[in-house]
């Protein structure tokens, strides 16, 4: 397993009911800032973010049940993580601050890749659009 699936399975671990809750309350300020992220190394970034946080709403509030927990608490996590400011690499050190936050987002998709397809499918979202598949 590579490192960063690896942090990803460590980091959505802690996911706790409590921190989704807390996640849901921010959701819609992260989405806005999400939508502003200035990341063109990274094109699928925003996508990936907009769509997480659709699926952590969704299923939140029981408009889709199937999603396994830990492709939720995965999902979370990477929001968290696109979120914070002092992560890996900084943000704002230039093309490459958010080579970390689009690995993070990339690895929750390509680890959940079955439960993440299935909600697109049920929703009508193109998800070879959502990851790097050109």
């Amino acid at each position: 397993m590579s490192e960063i699936a690896a942090y990803v399975n460590h980091g959505a671990a802690q996911i706790t009911p409590a921190t989704l809750e807390k996640v849901l309350r921010n959701l819609p300020l992260w989405k806005v800032e999400f939508a502003q992220i200035n990341a063109p190394l990274f094109p699928h970034l925003i996508d990936q973010l907009e769509f997480l946080a659709d699926v952590v709403e969704d299923v939140a509030e029981g408009a889709y049940k199937d999603l396994p927990y830990a492709a939720l608490a995965a999902g979370v996590f990477a929001l968290m993580y696109a979120h914070k400011k002092t992560d890996l690499i900084p943000d704002n050190v230039g093309p490459l601050g958010h080579a970390d936050d689009s690995s993070v987002a990339r690895a929750v998709l390509i680890l959940h890749e079955k439960a993440y397809a299935a909600y697109a499918d049920a929703n009508g979202v193109d998800f070879d659009h959502i990851t790097s598949n050109p």
